[in-house]
């Protein structure tokens, strides 16, 4: 039984991956299970509405019913449900957007976006998912995990998003060592070319980093040498303020 959930859940993230539609062959060999096997999971999991199978071509996506296990974590989450109003001040604060984002697995899952104040249009990207190493989220959180579940995230696929991604291993230690110090992370176009982020991790009650809150905008507006500091200040004090909503005290312990 619990292989076949591991299974199943392989499967789902393998179809939340990035690609939209997969068929059976190529998510047979994203998660390296039989195609016979993946074809009747598959219609197991399609009974419950988690994927649906296209009328034509017959590839398979995420289905409806996994929109309501969503909308239910995020009804759910603390760490969501505490940021909004720390985010919506921060953003008015920065005039840049404000996200709030969780490790999941390799990535950070973003589950709070609060728009810049402004009156262009702007898309909501709850939901999202970057890989921790090309985000200053993911930075702010892994730089205060312990040191076995760092090194495993350092020893694992490290993608090249842009041509200024940080993969080498040791090179990102270092910028997570920095990242402590300062007490914020800092991405300049590692995610995507002409974005930047400022980003500071979340604790709870006992010490633990559950999150990163910070801004993200064009790098050559929030990386300016007449707002770097200024606007990592202010990341930093929010996320502060969050954690302690969260019942964090001010000598917090970050490890776990």
């Amino acid at each position: 039984m619990t292989r076949a959930v591991d299974r199943a859940a392989r499967m789902l993230l393998a179809l939340a991956s990035g690609t939209p539609r997969l068929g059976v062959s190529e998510i047979s060999e994203l998660v390296d299970v039989p195609k016979p096997t993946v074809y009747t999971m598959l219609r197991t999991l399609e009974r419950h509405g988690l994927v649906t199978q296209e009328a034509e071509g017959g590839k398979y996506a995420l289905g409806p019913a996994v929109l309501q296990l969503g909308n239910a974590y995020l009804d759910g989450s603390e760490l969501r449900a505490r940021s909004v109003s720390w985010a919506d001040m921060l953003a008015r604060q920065s005039g840049e957007a404000v996200w709030v984002g969780v490790l999941s697995g390799r990535d950070v899952v973003v589950v709070h976006h609060a728009f810049r104040p402004d009156d262009l249009v702007q898309i909501l990207e709850v939901g999202a998912a970057v890989p921790w190493h090309a985000c200053a989220l993911g930075h702010a959180i892994v730089a205060h995990l312990g040191e076995e579940s760092r090194k495993e995230l350092l020893g694992g696929p490290l993608p090249r998003l842009t041509g200024r991604t940080r993969t080498d291993p040791e090179t990102l230690r270092e910028a997570l060592a920095a990242t402590r110090d300062r007490g914020y992370a800092v991405e300049d176009q590692e995610a995507t070319l002409g974005d930047a982020g400022l980003a500071a991790p979340v604790f709870d009650w006992s010490g633990k980093v559950v999150g990163a809150l910070g801004i993200v905008g064009p790098a050559d507006r929030l990386l300016a040498e007449d707002r770097l500091s200024r606007l990592g200040d202010a990341v930093r004090s929010t996320a502060r303020a969050l954690s302690r909503d969260l019942g964090a005290g001010r000598n917090r312990v970050a490890p776990d």
